[in-house]
């Protein structure tokens, strides 16, 4: 029940287009690529920092217990 068909795809598409003109959908499709690739960009950033802080704290444990 969980997968779409070609039918229903092209159903999307055509609701799509009448709703936003097909001007205004290489746009839309642009925006959302870019804000993806944005939201990556902050995970690995998140993931980055986060191991950064990971290896301060172990390096301060291993310290403290010397």
């Amino acid at each position: 029940m969980g997968k779409l068909g070609t039918i229903e795809l092209i159903l999307i598409l055509v609701v799509l287009l009448l709703l936003f003109g097909a001007k205004r959908i290489p746009e839309i499709a642009r925006s959302v690529g870019r804000a993806m690739n944005q939201f990556r960009k902050g995970l690995k950033e998140a993931d980055i920092s986060a191991d950064e802080d990971e290896k301060k704290d172990d390096g301060k444990k291993e310290q403290s217990e010397e």
